[in-house]
């Protein structure tokens, strides 16, 4: 019992993680930095922290943009953001602070632990890949080399706009340091390159600019210090970008690997469910593509589970369980081991597997497939199991609530006994807009397809706008199915695999753009 003397009991502070995300590419966080995301409850990020990192941060944490750029462009001042992050941990919140780069290596790191410590609250910093060095190993430029120098330094190229003078000793960095990387530099290119020169380092002297280090939308200029103003301008450099000035740029021409591969800056839309895409956009961006995830396909559980329920308490009654698509595995297992059994109750139905990706996601489940086509297809797969002998056999086929009837019908005739049973229904995500908004720019290479319904759906959710849309776009199908049905709408493929795989895919995507 209390009384209103009584005071209620005070709420711990929480604690403060302030962390280098990167200079861009969301994989070279810091494991540390990752398993805190991880935890988080509140997440405060800015615009050079990949976006891409927010999707490990748990269901029903909260997000606050901070959205610094450069040339004065925030939606929050820094004091704004230091009483943020005071106020949350306060409130006995685990809060991310999320910068790009490293928190301390200009990124006002530490003025925010500072306002911290004032109020006592915790906190740790993780140290990030800073964005001086990757922009220059991503642009093929080791910033020190014994052949060249054993001496670098990280410069800004802007100074706080309120000091009465610069704290750069430009007669001491000029000569006597090798290389020189500037952050924020280039509104302030010409100026740099004035002071170097004017106190002694060579106007020859090599220098590469990069944007977007790291990123698939990177892009690098090199010049000298006598011309680089000039390559900026003329090539439309904007921030955020690193300028590295030294003779080590001249290694750039040998040791070029980022912007090499072989889909550096094509744009590849990704219109498989989320839930399907990680394979596909690994691929892809390891070859260099930029990726931009729009699915045409959400998943969701049938409306009831009677059919499956009733099919599992007699699943010794069949000689076969037939899987046409990875999805059908997910949603079956699943509804498997919510009913308190695993693969141990399958021990009566031999399996067959429509091809190999299926039959792997198979094997997670412990279950392996006594029956994988030749032709990973419907047609393929339906063929297959005819030439086991299917007279006679009763048949589980788990699948979509809409699917091609060629496999069960196939059976059926040659005298099987087939249940189809719906496991997973696909629906049209509600939201396109963004994606419409790309192709609308022009920003889309290539769209890929990886099965029928991925067609139909996303020409139905472009809507009337397709033809203006879709204007010098290509398309990749992952088979012979995929492609007829994109054909019947009118699309022209522009890639199809020999084989009906993603690895095959993104390697015949490849082998076009090489071609």
């Amino acid at each position: 019992m209390t009384t209103n003397d009584q005071q209620q009991p005070a709420v711990r502070p929480g604690k403060v993680y302030l962390i280098g995300a990167g200079p861009g590419d969301p994989t070279l966080i810091t494991v540390k930095g990752l398993e805190l995301l991880k935890r988080a409850q509140v997440v405060v990020y800015d615009y050079l922290a990949s976006p891409k990192l927010l999707k490990y941060v748990p269901k029903g944490a909260e997000f606050i943009y901070a959205g610094k750029k450069g040339g004065g462009c925030h939606a929050h001042t820094q004091e704004e953001i230091n009483q943020m992050l005071v106020d949350h941990a306060l409130a006995g919140k685990a809060v991310v602070r999320l910068k790009g780069g490293d928190p301390f290596i200009f990124g006002r790191g530490a003025e925010e632990i500072q306002e911290l410590a004032k109020f006592g609250i915790p906190f740790e910093v993780v140290p990030g890949v800073t964005s001086a060095t990757a922009a220059a190993t991503y642009a093929g430029v080791p910033i020190t080399h014994r052949e060249f120098t054993s001496s670098v330094a990280f410069v800004t190229g802007h100074e706080d706009p309120t000091k009465a003078a610069s704290n750069i000793a430009w007669d001491k960095i000029a000569t006597g340091i090798g290389t020189l990387v500037f952050y924020m530099g280039i509104k302030n290119l010409p100026t740099i390159a004035e002071n170097l020169i004017k106190h002694g380092r060579a106007p020859e002297t090599p220098v590469a600019v990069v944007r977007w280090a790291s990123t698939p939308i990177q892009k690098s200029v090199v010049g000298t210090l006598a011309t680089i103003a000039q390559v900026v301008k003329e090539t439309g450099i904007t921030p955020p970008a690193l300028v590295v000035v030294g003779e080590v740029v001249k290694l750039r021409d040998t040791i070029n690997w980022f912007e090499k591969r072989p889909l550096f800056n094509r744009r590849i839309l990704v219109t498989r469910t989320r839930e399907q895409a990680s394979e596909l956009v690994r691929l892809l961006e390891d070859r260099g593509a930029d990726c931009v995830e729009g699915a045409t396909i959400a998943m969701e559980p049938p409306e009831s589970w009677d059919e499956l329920d009733a099919a599992l308490t007699r699943i010794g009654d069949y000689q076969w369980l037939v899987f046409a698509s990875i999805n059908a595995i997910r949603f079956f297992f699943g509804r498997l081991l919510d009913k308190g059994m695993d693969a141990r109750d399958l021990k009566g139905p031999k399996v067959a597997a429509v091809g190999v990706a299926t039959a792997e996601a198979l094997r997670d489940y412990g279950i392996r497939a006594d029956l994988i086509p030749e032709e990973f297809t419907g047609d393929g797969l339906a063929e297959s199991l005819v030439a086991q002998g299917v007279a006679g056999a009763r048949v589980l086929i788990p699948r979509a609530k809409k699917a091609r009837e060629i496999v069960p019908d196939t059976l059926r005739d040659h005298g099987a006994q087939v249940d189809v049973v719906t496991v997973y229904q696909n629906v049209q995500p509600k939201d396109y807009d963004l994606v419409r908004q790309e192709l609308a720019d022009g920003a889309i290479d290539m769209v890929t397809f990886t099965s029928s319904s991925t067609v139909t759906n996303f020409l139905d959710m472009l809507g009337n706008d397709r033809d203006k849309l879709l204007a010098g776009v290509k398309f990749a199908a992952i088979g012979p199915i995929t492609a007829k049905t994109a054909v019947k709408h009118g699309l022209a493929i522009d890639v199809q695999p020999a084989t009906y795989t993603i690895p095959a895919m993104v390697d015949a995507i490849v082998d076009f753009y090489n071609s």
